[in-house]
Parts: structure tokens; sequence; C-alpha cells
């Protein structure tokens, strides 16, 4: 089952720049199943599943949101920065401390960790007052006592340290700390095993997308494709304190078509033929305009392969608590096998 599927990628720790254990997971199944398979030079996943005509890509990054550590103090707490951003930004108040998390050694182990903070009973009222959460409120508990415990554990500056909760279901929904952008990895697995292709499908799972699409610019730079559907998590307002008018979208609702985001306009020509097949086949799809929003599209488009962004809606983006609707998966699977066993639409002249 598709969530089964997604259940064991999210289990696998990828946070940007350390994602070969995904990729060593994602090389095995997909080769298992008829794929050629390779790895580039930056780590990026390449796989032809088959077919001939079009070359047509589907695309989805593997690297999860996280923190690097900067600084192990002499008691062995480990202070964070963020693995994307500028940390005199601050980080996100809401949402990390009390999250279990792992910190990856250089032998390629990971530490089991929690991000704690001081509670109120020994904060003083100005600390207990003050409105915007900065790196030093909040740190990674390891219990090991103190620096050179940690150290000759294998931790070090500059290693990664992401969220690690299980993936768990909540009544209908299921939930879990990488479901960006496990969820369009567990698409492309799907596909595999599409028969009646009418194209030349490619596979393509990607490194850095979250610290600047680094890894879909290097296989945009050397391949080029009649078109690419970039796969990614989506935004939805369907919660307090988001309103409507922002975004009209919601969990249970179908995949979401994003015409445009931050960054770029995406093809029309493919965005609108998602849609249609959508309505041919009786698949419920949503039309999406996404704000302080970006994805690997922006890469694939600018180097000449015509893209359009498919995402399934996701409630609490870059958390630990990532939500998402698994009858929007299915959904999304249906929409996929629909296009690359379809002709692509007609270009404008």
């Amino acid at each position: 089952m598709l969530t089964e599927v997604l259940a064991e990628l999210c289990a696998v720790p990828a946070p940007s720049g350390a994602e070969s254990d995904l990729a060593d997971l994602l090389q095995r199944r997909w080769s298992e199943q008829g794929a050629q398979v390779r790895r580039d030079p930056v780590g990026n996943l390449v796989a032809r599943v088959g077919g001939s005509g079009p070359r047509v890509l589907v695309q989805a990054h593997m690297d999860q949101v996280g923190y690097v550590i900067r600084h192990v103090t002499k008691e062995g707490y480990l202070l964070l920065d963020g693995s994307q951003g500028d940390r005199r930004t601050g980080p996100e108040r809401r949402h990390p401390v009390g999250q279990p998390v792992k910190a990856l050694a250089r032998d390629g182990s990971w530490l089991e960790g929690m991000i704690a903070a001081s509670s109120g009973h020994v904060l003083t009222v100005a600390q207990r007052e003050k409105d915007k959460l900065a790196y030093d409120d909040f740190w990674v508990e390891l219990g090991l006592g103190d620096r050179e415990a940690v150290l000759a554990a294998g931790l070090h500056v500059g290693a990664p340290v992401v969220f690690s909760a299980p993936t768990q279901r909540i009544g209908e929904l299921l939930v879990g700390p990488s479901m960006d952008n496990r969820v369009g990895l567990a698409l492309m697995d799907a596909l595999l095993g599409t028969e009646d292709l009418a194209c030349e499908l490619w596979l393509g799972a990607t490194v850095q997308e979250e610290n600047g699409l680094h890894g879909a610019r290097a296989l945009a730079l050397a391949e080029r494709f009649d078109a690419a559907i970039a796969l990614d998590v989506g935004l939805v307002g369907d919660i307090p304190s988001v309103d409507e008018k922002e975004f009209a979208t919601g969990l249970g609702e179908g995949p979401i078509v994003v015409h445009r985001d931050s960054g770029i306009v995406y093809d029309r020509t493919l965005s609108q033929h998602l849609v249609a097949l959508g309505r041919e086949h009786g698949l419920p799809v949503q039309d999406g305009l996404f704000a302080s929003y970006g994805s690997d599209g922006l890469a694939l488009a600018e180097t000449g392969s015509p893209t359009a962004l498919l995402t399934v809606g996701c409630r609490y983006t870059h958390t630990a608590f990532e939500t998402v609707h698994p009858r929007d998966l299915d959904v999304a699977a249906a929409l996929l096998r629909a296009l690359v066993t379809a002709p692509l639409p007609e270009r404008p002249a």
C-alpha cells in the first residue's frame, strides 16, 4: 500500500546534504522493480523506468528540514543553527521544543536526543515575557554528561539534526516529521510497474532542495525533458487562524496543481493538462496559488524543461507533525498514472 511505503521512507532520516541512506533504499527498491538506476556526482538518484516517446521526468526531493550543530557546551548540550536560512532571523518559535531528534555522527550512526528549553520555574520574569525565541533559547539534550562524551560519540559542529518522531495515524490522517517530501518519493515509487506507458518515463530523487534547489539544478543542467512534473507537499488553509482567501485548498479534496508560487509561473499547457486529466478520470484536483513557497520545479523550468508542480496538501509544513490525508495520495498516484499513459498535450506553435 502507498501509506506503508510512505511510512518506510519516513523512517529513514535524510537531512540536506546527507541523503545517502534514503537514496540507497530507493535505489534498491527501484532496481528490484526493473528500473535502470544511477547516482549522479552530487547524490541525485536518476532512474529510467521504461517506455518510448517523449521524455517525461517525475521528480521529488529526498532531503528534509532540520538543524545543524553550531556548538557543543561543556555540559554536553547541542546548540543549533538552521539547515536553511540565517540563524539571525531566528527559528520557528512554535514547534520544535519537546520533539525527539536524531543527530548524525561522523561514522554514519544516529544518536537519539530531544529538543529542550528551560521551564517557567527557573526562568526570570524578563525571560518568560520574551516575545521572540532565539537559537540560544533551546538545545538538544543527549544525556551524555559533558562535551568530551559528545565528541567521543562522533558529533561535531556542522553535523545535521532532524526530527525523529515516528509516522502515526491520527483519525483518518497520517502525521510525521518528513512528509515533505517523502510523499513525492512514495508517489514516484507507485509509478514503477505502470503498463502501457505513452512516454519514456524517468524518475529523479534530488538532494538539497530545502536549502536552495541544488540537486534539481544539477540534474536540470545535465538532462532535458519534454515534460517535467515536480512533486511536493502543498499548502492548505483548512485550519484555525488561516483565512480561506489566502489558501482555499484543503486536505482530502485531491492533489493540488500549483499554477504559481513565489518563484515561477508553472507551464500553463502542462498544468491545464493535469487538471483536464483529473476531470476525464473522475479524480478531484484542486487549483493552487502559493505564497512563501518554492519547489525544485523552478530549477527544472529554468533550464528548458516545461514543468508543472503537483502537490499533496499538507498541514503544519516544516514541523515535526506534518499531516496529510491518504485519500490525496491515492488520487495523486492515479493522476500520475493517467499522465504517463496518455499522450502529452500539443504545445502552442
